[in-house]
């Protein structure tokens, strides 16, 4: 009951073989100060290895010479790292923040499941890759050029000031266009203007600019209705 057989030493080379390689892709998501680190990674990486390795081999007593699917437990893990990976996505300011992340403990749950199913070369070559080509596809992505795209935000601000011609020279120094779609006077002295401005798809720089200026009391996107 308790000796180790091939099988066992085997499945224990591989739990140790997919420690250490999501331990290395824990380490470079910890080294840029992601909130899944190290830890996460290194558990969801041997988790997926064991219940691959369980699927494959823990239950070859019980059921005997009936036919077997080794694959019945771990095609679960794909679906619980979706719902691990959906925990670590959130949206701030019309962005979404932690796509990356999600994708790197999906691989790593990946990597895991290949360790258990004894495919050492293939788990090794993917974490490599990804040690590799994660940070050349950053480089690329960043020089590539982006697709313009339009933000309605209504604007309000102080009358008088010479605020309006402030927003849009402002927006302009920015990369985008901006052209006025509407105007309200209000009775507080001051104006509310709803604007379309066109450049780059992230407009969290325009709101979070342009709210600083002086004279503007409030920025916020907007559908053009």
């Amino acid at each position: 009951m308790w000796g180790v057989t091939p099988d066992i030493a085997d499945s224990l080379q591989m739990l140790g073989l997919s420690f250490v390689l999501s331990a290395v892709i824990g380490a470079e998501r910890e080294y840029h100060h992601k909130d899944a680190g190290l830890r996460t990674h290194i558990l969801v990486g041997l988790g997926s290895a064991l219940f691959t390795v369980v699927s494959a081999y823990g239950f070859a007593e019980l059921i005997g010479d009936r036919p077997a699917d080794p694959g019945r437990i771990a095609a679960q893990v794909v679906t619980g790292i979706g719902f691990l990976g959906a925990g670590v996505i959130f949206t701030r300011s019309n962005v979404v923040h932690g796509l990356t992340t999600a994708a790197t403990i999906w691989l790593v749950a990946a990597v895991g499941m290949a360790c258990g199913a004894q495919l050492p070369l293939v788990a090794t070559a993917v974490t490599l890759g990804y040690l590799v080509l994660i940070p050349l596809l950053g480089t690329l992505t960043a020089r590539m050029p982006k697709a313009h795209a339009d933000s309605v935000l209504a604007l309000r601000y102080r009358d008088g000031q010479g605020v309006l011609r402030s927003i849009l020279s402002t927006a302009t120094d920015l990369g985008f266009r901006a052209a006025v779609l509407d105007v309200t006077e209000t009775a507080e002295h001051t104006v509310e203007v709803r604007a379309r401005f066109t450049g780059k798809p992230d407009q969290h720089e325009l709101i979070t600019t342009l709210s600083a200026l002086d004279g503007v009391e409030r920025v916020a996107a907007v559908g053009e209705g």
